[in-house]
């Protein structure tokens, strides 16, 4: 049963003491858990109104019974009461007994990305009979398709060709998210790895996660991936790999870490295909002998890992009244797809005056980064904080963790066992090849008829670039303000978080190749914030933390930057919007002037008229002072715990500017009713003198970061 089959209902079914009455003293003798949620069952009633029937409940509110269909069975994904549900691999992969876990850790000081010292090599790998084959995992291509699920997969031992008593790797990666496909001692202490394809397909090589053991300290190794397909990485900018120490987790408490020297990216020889590849190789001493190490392209979050954090919420008796676990679908390998609700639950009201934020992460499993910025959001979310608290208050959140549980288990780095990107399937009709993002369009779809979406978000990592950053869609074709409100929120973002986010580096189109995507079928649907966010796999190139690494705990900081911009945005107070938008609209008019500039010889005179009664230009009197101005007031915003403190912290800085600021903001509204009425603009145009004057003047820097 999915989540678009539920009926919402956010009413308090609690009972008071004080609606409590002496003829209903025989509740005192039902359990608690059943007196939460039920009473009695319909056919309890010998009154011939009711239908004989167990699936109609009856609730004690308020002082009255009140009927209720009961919930489908399958609703819940986590029960208090029982195991978690058991994770299902296609039937033919092999997975070890071992639980692999790791620990939570962030480095005490920032890890520098590497910088190359031009000896770095190009190990090339000719085939050889001779070279010794240590590990092969061969059961990825049993079937062209998916064919049916298991709970734990084929366990049929792998044969290891290699004996434990020498001094020869030895590798696995048939766990949850592991992936490696061959292994080749080429040396000594030298190795060619090769990753597994996303299963089904012959391509998307790029997530890596396996374990070592059999190692000897202070050994120089050699190790070399030689299937990579995207020209372009982040390794060829300083990025290194992750490395993880059972010995070191156990000993000093340290986690996942970046290592490696010689690190380098590279095209090397052809594939049998006719395709090329390229490598990635480093060199590392192990830190103990006979350890248990791991190495992976990102910090691994794992759908077990999901699972255990939805157990955790939902055996907590304070969070799990305001956040809701259900069932959205399942997949094809009938793995659960969870999707929470969390708002604080009404006991008089309509709830219908709330409006809706959408999260969704994970639909391309190997962007575990996505996972972690997720978990941040969570826990601030449903946080004991006064600001989350009004969130709560203000919002409806609708929250999908991992929309791609089957790529996560298996270990894909972008499909779904269907072979196929999902996130390029959002128009799909095929409900049951795309089962998470067709019943999530349709929950968006139910979501959108009952009250108003104010954002959407899908979150993602990258493999090219630096920093934090988000795609959006262009409503040019709409309105100029349109245009320019889609950007207040990244601006926002970019002001809260500017050593991780950057707001330069976003890009706000609806390219033909990603029609199929979550941010643009949303944004046709109607929700004018419609967002991917994309997080960097390396780390930062701003502010103090320039040329580091993120840590979990930077991609987790970033889902409470993601609730502090919300409250920005959302503020009863719109100084800080209109500001933004006033901001917005000096970037976009100096970047219009410099595209005339370079293909124009017209005289700035004729190109200033032109540009103030173009679609794009300003309605304003005056311009911002200055970039300065704004950055100033933002760096000085504090933490507002409720609408009353949010409104009085900004009260100071409208007043300092109250003639400016109300001349301002009439214009703005003004434009804003007649972009949202369609009146086409009548404005006259400025003076040509002052818009002469105004080019004398210096441009700001166009980056805000």
């Amino acid at each position: 049963m999915s989540e678009d089959s539920e009926k919402e209902d956010y009413s308090d079914r609690t009972i008071s003491d004080e609606d409590e009455s002496d003829e209903d003293m025989f509740m005192k003798f039902v359990s608690e858990d059943f007196h939460r949620c039920a009473l009695l069952t319909a056919d309890s009633f010998g009154d011939p109104f009711f239908p004989r029937t167990t699936q109609i409940l009856l609730e004690y509110q308020l002082g009255r019974w009140v009927p209720r269909l009961r919930e489908p069975r399958d609703l819940y994904g986590v029960s208090s009461s029982g195991p978690l549900s058991p994770t299902r691999w296609p039937y033919h992969c092999e997975v070890i007994d071992e639980k692999v876990q790791h620990i939570d850790w962030t480095p005490s000081c920032p890890e520098p990305m590497y910088i190359p010292t031009g000896l770095e090599t190009e190990p090339l790998y000719p085939d050889s009979k001779e070279d010794t084959v240590v590990y092969l995992a061969e059961d990825a291509y049993k079937e062209p398709c998916f064919v049916y699920s298991r709970v734990g997969g084929n366990r049929t031992p792998l044969k290891q060709p290699v004996d434990y008593r020498d001094n020869t790797l030895m590798f696995e990666a048939r766990f949850e998210s592991g992936n490696l496909q061959k292994v080749v001692k080429v040396a000594e202490y030298e190795y060619q790895l090769t990753v597994r394809p996303d299963l089904f397909t012959n391509k998307h090589t790029q997530w890596y996660y396996f374990q070592v053991t059999n190692m000897r300290a202070g050994i120089v190794y050699r190790f070399t991936i030689v299937n990579f397909t995207k020209p372009a990485s982040l390794y060829s900018r300083g990025m290194r790999p992750l490395f993880y120490s059972e010995k070191e987790a156990k000993a000093h408490h340290i986690g996942w870490q970046r290592i490696g020297d010689q690190i380098k990216y590279y095209r090397n020889n052809p594939g049998q295909d006719g395709r090329h590849y390229f490598s990635l190789t480093w060199t590392f001493q192990f830190p103990h002998n006979k350890d248990t190490c791991y190495f992976a392209h990102c910090y691994p979050y794992t759908y077990t890992n999901l699972q255990e954090y939805l157990s955790g919420i939902n055996n907590d008796p304070v969070r799990s009244k305001f956040c809701k676990i259900r069932v959205l679908c399942h997949t094809l390998a009938r793995n659960m797809v969870y999707i929470l609700t969390i708002t604080t639950p009404l006991k008089n009201s309509d709830s219908r005056k709330r409006k809706a934020v959408i999260l969704t992460a994970r639909v391309h499993p190997g962007e575990t980064n996505s996972s972690w910025i997720m978990k941040g959001f969570l826990d601030y979310i449903l946080g004991n904080s006064s600001d989350a608290q009004l969130l709560r208050d203000t919002f409806v959140f609708k929250v999908v963790p991992m929309l791609n549980p089957d790529g996560v288990i298996v270990g894909n780095y972008r499909c779904s066992l269907a072979g196929r990107d999902l996130n390029r399937n959002y128009t799909s009709l095929l409900k049951e090849s795309f089962p998470s993002v067709w019943y999530t369009r349709n929950m968006v779809h139910r979501l959108m008829e009952k009250r108003e979406v104010i954002l959407y978000c899908d979150l993602h990592g990258h493999s090219r670039k630096e920093n934090i950053f988000m795609y959006g869609c262009d409503g040019s074709d709409r309105s100029k303000t349109l245009y320019l409100q889609q950007r207040i929120f990244p601006l926002m973002l970019s002001k809260n978080c500017p050593d991780k986010f950057s707001f330069s580096a976003c890009k706000f189109n609806v390219q033909k190749s990603k029609e199929g995507t979550g941010r643009v079928v949303m944004w046709k649907m109607g929700i004018r914030n419609s967002f991917t966010m994309e997080a960097t796999f390396c780390g930062s190139t701003l502010g103090n933390k320039r040329g580091t690494h993120f840590s979990t705990k930077d991609l987790e900081s970033m889902g409470y930057h993601f609730c502090d911009s919300l409250l920005d945005y959302c503020d009863p107070d719109r100084t800080k919007y209109y500001r933004c938008l006033k901001e917005l609209e000096e970037m976009e008019r100096h970047i219009t002037l410099e595209k005339v500039f370079e293909d124009s010889d017209t005289p700035v005179i004729h190109i200033t008229l032109d540009l103030e009664s173009s679609s794009r230009g300003s309605d304003s009197s005056e311009s911002i002072d200055s970039l300065t101005d704004l950055l100033k007031l933002t760096s000085q915003k504090k933490h507002l715990k409720t609408k009353k403190e949010r409104n009085s912290t900004t009260a100071s800085h409208q007043n300092a500017r109250e003639g400016q600021e109300v001349y301002d903001r009439g214009h703005l509204l003004q434009r804003h009713k007649q972009s949202n009425s369609d009146v086409k603009d009548t404005r006259p145009n400025e003076p040509g003198d002052y818009m002469v004057d105004y080019f004398r003047r210096q441009l700001p820097n166009q980056g805000l970061v």
